[in-house]
């Protein structure tokens, strides 16, 4: 049924490790689909807090990261699977949104707390996700 699966996982959200990321996996086996996992990093840019980091900051964090994200999915994958790993940059649903669309993506799979008062108001990066996805998108509930 899908072909391109993506599933968004935060590195230290353990709810992402125990339920998002397996769901994504097991789907994928079911239907013999690609799997990319990505994680996002914030974007400093040119503000004012970003001139405090060091030059070169921006790939050394991505690099961090990707190793990080490359140990943790690799150990949770079954035997023989493969994925793909992505680390986007920005806010996570503008990032996982564009990489959704780079990827010709046609499932995307994220995870969503219980939501608060504040998040009706704003708007949580699932819902986000949601209304702006131009393919379908699996949200796993964190109890």
């Amino acid at each position: 049924m899908f072909r391109n699966i993506l599933v968004s996982v935060d590195l230290e959200a353990t709810f992402d490790w125990e339920k998002t990321f397996p769901t994504a996996v097991e789907l994928a086996a079911q239907w013999s689909a690609r799997l990319d996992v990505m994680t996002v990093i914030p974007d400093f840019g040119m503000s004012i807090v970003g001139q405090f980091f060091p030059r070169g900051y921006e790939q050394q964090m991505a690099h961090v990261v990707m190793e990080r994200l490359r140990e943790r999915a690799d150990a949770a994958l079954p035997a023989g699977m493969t994925v793909n790993h992505l680390v986007g940059e920005g806010n996570v649903y503008e990032a996982v949104l564009a990489m959704a669309e780079q990827r010709a993506v046609d499932l995307i799979v994220i995870g969503a707390h219980r939501p608060e008062l504040r998040d009706y108001l704003l708007g949580p990066n699932a819902a986000r996700v949601v209304r702006h996805a131009t393919c379908s998108v699996l949200v796993v509930r964190h109890q």
